[in-house]
């Protein structure tokens, strides 16, 4: 061939390679992604104004971040709620105090980075959880700025390393072994230790990604993890947009995004569903289930989940430091009128502050305070009791049918003799201020995980929140939370976590259960899609198929 010939062939072959590259640069975008947009209309998104899995400890939160993040370990949660591997495949217990943990290997995190047992440990490390000065600055200097005893100040909101040390009360260090291993040690014995790791706050992020934001707050609001949806839009009591993540290990999502939109009202919300404008709805009260089932396109689905509606008492107030007034006001609530007027019966009274699922330590014989008004009159005349008021602070309808049930406990309180007056609130921030005495507020307790620990310690020893605003202390109750929590005889640790229930729900109550919280959501029919009693609202591709 001559050199003519040679250099026709080569500029052909050049213009052939121009044009193939042009069209595999077009065909991504002729290949539209058909996969649907989902739409979610809620309460509430967040309460904090962050997707911080530590500084948002909530309800809502609880609903969204298992499209965002992922643990070490999961639960099943559309099953029988058993640990299952997730970013670990497997685990083993050394010893009492000590996990070792085999990583999945391939797992990528939004940012399209692979993750490694350095993020994990970096994830359970000073800059994530515990204290730090800024992301930025701690990788410039390779310094780690961190003071978990002396509570340094960090640039993230003391709340969030508040949290970190109730979760992990005895948390010690967590080593790389190899490139897909990790140990996690802990200071103290725990029997906990597994389930403490599957819940809300022990998920893993991007070290890379933490370390590159400008700031805490920044990285917050759209964090880099490795569950099946990455965050494309939040803006805090509006909307929060996520984007499928394709290289999820778990499977890619059958749909392209999940729109989270905040449409406080109820009726809206139904509305919104029937209309077409929404495809799930949710926090639906009983008596608007008849009216999304009237649609032939729509359903209810839900039931009862891992969470208790409790009413809280601080025993500082200075009409609530008698135990037995507050006792009284326990004896005063008809919980059965409450469920069957506005539940329709559809949800159940709990056995006090605990799950069945707890297996040995639900306590079987332990039962809520009984309705016993001529009691509860009783021990206010005894206490001294002369009508002074009592104020309730309420937030309007967090909870499913809050203002309703709030006006409910306001009239059986007066029937016996309490004027207990509510005080309707905008945020918890208000709920907790201590600007003027705080007596009684409304809130809700979860089981995060299989054991008494998970709700009882967590939220009302002296690490829970309870006790951190100052509201309700008891030092034999507190002595017991330390033994719970380390004691590895599996023969007496019911024993204890009963006496627990006694001191804190009769002799020197520090709340009181109402009610066991269902969750009912409206949604397509087309949309086949299970809830969970875990309060996630699970869109991984095993959990939501679009029937076309």
């Amino acid at each position: 061939m001559g050199r003519r010939s040679l250099f026709h062939c080569a500029r052909s072959s050049a213009a052939i390679a121009v044009v193939a590259a042009g069209l595999s640069a077009i065909a991504p975008s002729a290949r539209a992604d058909d996969r649907p947009v989902i739409t979610v209309a809620v309460q509430q998104i967040v309460n904090a104004g962050v997707l911080d899995t530590l500084r948002e400890q909530s309800n809502v939160g609880s609903r969204i971040f298992a499209s965002i993040f992922d643990t070490l370990i999961q639960v099943d949660r559309q099953g029988d709620l058993s640990q299952q591997p997730a970013l670990a495949e497997s685990w083993t217990r050394i010893d009492d105090k000590t996990i070792e943990f085999k990583l999945r290997k391939g797992v990528k995190f939004h940012n399209g980075e692979e993750m490694t047992a350095e993020d994990v440990v970096f994830s359970f490390g000073p800059e994530r959880m515990w204290g730090f000065a800024k992301p930025g600055e701690a990788a410039k200097t390779g310094q780690v700025l961190f003071s978990q005893t002396a509570g340094q100040s960090t640039a993230a909101p003391p709340e969030v390393h508040a949290v970190a040390r109730r979760l992990l009360p005895d948390f010690e260090r967590i080593e790389i072994v190899d490139s897909h291993t990790v140990r996690f040690h802990n200071k103290t014995p725990d029997v906990t230790l597994e389930g403490r790791l599957t819940r809300t706050g022990m998920n893993v992020v991007s070290k890379k990604a933490f370390l590159a934001a400008p700031d805490w707050k920044t990285f917050a609001s759209a964090p880099v993890a490795t569950g099946p949806f990455k965050v494309k839009e939040f803006k805090p009591d509006n909307v929060l947009v996520l984007t499928a993540h394709d290289d999820y290990w778990g499977g890619k999502p059958s749909v392209r995004e999940v729109r989270f939109i905040v449409v406080p009202e109820v009726a809206g919300r139904v509305n919104g569903l029937i209309s077409g404008q929404y495809d799930f709805v949710t926090d639906i009260p009983p008596d608007q289930i008849k009216t999304i089932e009237a649609s032939q396109k729509h359903e209810v689905v839900g039931g009862p989940v891992l969470n208790h509606r409790i009413v809280v008492f601080d025993k500082n107030h200075p009409q609530l430091q008698d135990p037995r007034i507050r006792r009284a006001l326990t004896l005063a609530i008809d919980r059965k009128l409450i469920v069957d007027t506005l539940w329709s019966g559809r949800t159940s009274i709990p056995q006090g502050l605990q799950w069945e699922y707890y297996g040995p330590m639900f306590v079987k014989d332990w039962q809520a305070p009984e309705y016993n008004p001529d009691l509860a009159k009783k021990l206010l005349k005894e206490a001294g009791y002369n009508g002074e008021p009592i104020p309730f602070r309420v937030l309007n309808n967090y909870y499913a049918n809050q203002v309703p049930t709030a006006q409910i406990l306001q009239e059986m309180w007066r029937a016996v003799g309490a004027n207990v007056r509510i005080e309707m609130k905008e945020n918890w921030q208000q709920i907790f201020a201590k600007d003027n005495p705080r007596a009684v507020r409304d809130w809700s307790n979860s089981a995060a995980f299989n054991d008494p620990v998970s709700s009882m310690v967590t939220q009302h020893c002296p690490r829970g929140q309870q006790q951190q605003v100052g509201e309700w202390a008891n030092d034999e109750f507190n002595k017991l939370c330390a033994e719970l929590e380390t004691s590895t005889d599996q023969t007496k640790r019911p024993a204890m976590f009963r006496r627990m229930l006694e001191i804190i729900e009769r002799d020197d109550p520090g709340y009181t259960v109402l009610h066991r919280t269902v969750l009912f959501y409206g949604k397509r029919k087309d949309l086949e899609w299970k809830y969970s009693p875990t309060l996630a609202m699970d869109f991984r591709a095993h959990n939501l198929k679009v029937n076309k």
